[in-house]
This record gives C-alpha cells, structure tokens and sequence, in this order.
C-alpha cells in the first residue's frame, strides 16, 4: 500500500500541536502537494432512504455513491440539526446555532462569522481556491456569500425551488432565471468552475434535492419508471419520486466524480445529508413525528460517507459521535491546518487512518422554535433531551437505538443516573 505523505506530514503535525483551539499558520512544504476537497450536501435525505443504513426498508439506487462506500468510510453516528439553516451555518463556521443566532429556518448568518472558505484562504498554507454551488439559505443578500468570503458562488439563494425547471440562480451577486433542471444545472456548473482551476480547490456543492417539491426527475437520471406526474399520483405515494430525485443526484454525481481531474485519488470527497428525511417519506423503524423537524434519531442522526484522498480505510463503518461542526476542522486539517479543535469544530481527520482515535466523549444539537429552544446530547450509551418546556428524556443509545423507552419512567441503574448527571454537566458547559 502506497503511503499519503501528505497524510503522514499533517498526522506529525497534529501530534504536535496538542488541543489548541486558535490555529496556526505553518509554512507549506514544497514536495507536497494538497488534496481537491469535494463536500457534496443533499437536502432532505436521511438515513432511512441511504444506502449502506440499516433504516428503511426501501432504497434509492445509488452506483456511484456505493462506490465512495466501498472505497471509504460510513459514518454511523453523525448528528446535524434537524432543520437545514443551522447544519449548514454550523458547518459553515464551525459553530453551534447556540453561538451563531442561526437556530431557525430563514435566520440570517452574521456576515462577522469567519467562514470555513475565509478561514482555509487565510491558514491554510497552501493557495486554494474555494467555492460553493447550490442551495445557501442562510441570507437573502444577493452578494452574502461572496462577502463572507467565498471566491465563487453561484445557485440557490433562498429555501429551494416551486419547480426545479424554472427557478432563479445566483451567480456571484447576478440573478437570472434558469430551465434546467436544477440537479444538472449544479452539477455543470461545478464540473466547469473545477476543470478552470489551476490551484488545488475547495468546492461545497449543495444540491437542494430531494427536497420538495416532490417530483419525477429526468427518465435518463434515474430508475423508477415511468410514474405519472399529475399532483394527486405524486401526493398517495411520494416515495418513488423522492427515490427519483436521489437517484438522479447519484447520476449526476458519477459524472462529476469521472470528470475530476488528475481522478478520484486527488480529490477527498464527503457525502452528507443535512437532516432526517421529511415525515411525507419517511421509513420504519422512523415515524412522521419523529424525522426531519425533531430532535429525535430521525431528525438529527445524518448519512456521511467519506472517500478518497487520505482515507485509508476501505468499505469501514465507523461508530465515532460527530457533529457537522467538526467537517470545518476536518476539512481545514485536510487544506494543511495543523489545529485539531477550532471553535465548536473537533476534527475527525485522524479517523481517516486511525478508527480508534474518536474525537469526541459526546455529542450535541439543539432545535428552536419560535426562538424556544430544545436541545439533546449523548455519549456512547445514553442520549438525554431536554424539550422546550424544560422535561427531560433518557435513552439507552446501545440497546433502544430508536428512543422506544424513556429511562426517566423508572428508577435508573447507577450507570444511568451518572451518565444523566454528566449529561446535564456537559449541557450547560456547552451553553454557558
């Protein structure tokens, strides 16, 4: 097996470099040469409708995403928000919505925060070009992302799409109308930004699919037959349109995929979900109150598979607790950054080539509504909600993985009651 050396210099590195949370600014080495950073988003799937998840009983057929699978890392407990604007303003700047106001569906991000494009134009000791395609919604200013420091955007501004073959695309602070269908669209637009780069790149590419309007997407991107496309078909069983637009995702991602240059062995790719999928489609063992918009498994718990540059684990499932906070430092360590912890962000770089080097003990989200915040963290074992009205929920993680029964209706082992007590300790240090 061939040896990453830019894998085993930055690995020195983080040795070095302790727990520091402020970065530092090192020197690039000359014989290195920096991996492409590719960060695929999809609005809206969850684990029930990924492949390679035990939930759901019915799959979308994904190729090209079983092939990032077989040649990398599957993330078992990966936990976002369970709404879109946090995850991606938490993944943005490696924040919790605690900290950057953006707890909400249609909050604005501060364009104060540094983001993850600023910060890797500014440590990283390397020359990259950064750039983000698709779906922002974290403000509705024409030139907001580029101010926040991304050299190149263009897509959705705002929530999504009422028709996803007419709709309004942004391209650097320009509006105009758009007739392709939008998957594609995003998808041309990254493979042309990615084949004029002379310097290595950064590039989020959000899709906002499958996120409704739930539709039949193009016959040739997808393999769910020819359904009908009138409202009333589409509302008694929305699932194989929802499948369709996954697949066409899968589609247009292999061929992106195959368009990299110097191929797939430059280029690290993570492939995310940003929340649980919507209850219209949601699969067993999941339930309608309990996916996207809640704090419970099926809100929170998100697909994320990582593969290529560095990722020397192949077709690996990993248990480690992440948080979307963490790619800002995982992909900052990946640009040369030697600093593992940055604000809220614990990189999981290490899990790379180390499946016993798990960053964290335990892991948080929150959901406000109305500015009424809930919030939940776990450990390994117990997972602990606290709702809006103060009432708390114990779940043992281990042996009720789908939150079935609340400890907290019966006298509690002594485990349970000192992982309960730790939980509340962790929970205020967090929010303090």
């Amino acid at each position: 097996m061939k040896i990453n050396i830019f894998l085993v210099f930055l690995s020195l590195c983080l040795l070095s470099c302790g727990s520091e949370s402020s970065s530092v600014e090192s020197e690039a080495p000359e014989s290195i040469t920096p991996p492409n950073i590719l960060l695929i988003i999809t609005d809206d799937m969850g684990k029930d409708a990924t492949p390679n998840y035990p939930e759901g009983t019915q799959k979308p057929h994904m190729p090209h995403l079983q092939n990032l699978i077989n040649s990398g890392i599957t993330f078992d407990n990966v936990w976002a928000y369970s709404v879109c604007s946090p995850t991606r303003a938490a993944i943005l700047t490696g924040k919790y919505g605690y900290h950057t106001g953006v707890l909400e569906v249609e909050q604005d991000i501060s364009l104060s925060e540094v983001s993850l494009h600023e910060y890797i134009d500014t440590q990283s000791p390397y020359d990259y070009d950064t750039a983000l395609i698709g779906k922002w919604h974290l403000s509705n200013v024409v030139t907001d992302p580029n101010t926040m420091g991304i050299d190149y955007y263009s897509g959705i501004l705002g929530c999504g799409v009422s028709s996803y073959t007419n709709w309004m695309n942004v391209t650097n602070g320009t509006r105009n109308n758009n007739t392709e269908y939008v998957t594609t669209q995003l998808t041309d637009t990254a493979i042309n930004w990615i084949n004029q780069r002379e310097k290595p790149w950064f590039l989020w590419l959000a899709y906002n699919a499958p996120h409704t309007p739930f539709h039949l997407a193009p016959t040739e991107l997808h393999q769910q037959g020819s359904l009908p496309i009138d409202v009333a078909s589409i509302d008694s069983n929305p699932l194989p349109y929802y499948f369709s637009a996954i697949e066409a995702i899968d589609h247009e991602m292999g061929r992106l995929i195959e368009s990299l240059p110097g191929g797939f062995e430059n280029t690290l790719i993570i492939f995310l979900g940003d929340n649980g999928s919507p209850g219209a489609v949601v699969q067993t063992p999941y339930t309608r109150r309990r996916t996207k918009g809640s704090i419970y498994q099926g809100g929170i718990n998100v697909p994320m598979i990582v593969s290529g540059n560095g990722v020397n684990h192949k077709g690996v499932r990993e248990e480690a607790l992440i948080h979307v906070t963490d790619i800002f430092s995982t992909i900052a360590n990946a640009t040369g950054v030697t600093t593992p912890n940055i604000y809220n962000s614990q990189s999981f770089y290490s899990l790379f080539s180390n499946t016993n080097d798990s960053p964290r003990t335990t892991v948080y989200t929150e959901k406000s509504s109305d500015n009424v915040i809930s919030y939940t963290l776990r450990d390994a074992q117990f997972k602990l909600i606290v709702t809006a009205d103060g009432s708390e929920e114990l779940y043992d993680m281990v042996n009720d993985a789908y939150e079935s029964t609340n400890l907290l209706n019966s006298t509690l082992t002594e485990k349970a009651a000192i992982a309960l007590e730790n939980l509340r300790t962790e929970a205020i240090r967090i929010r303090s």
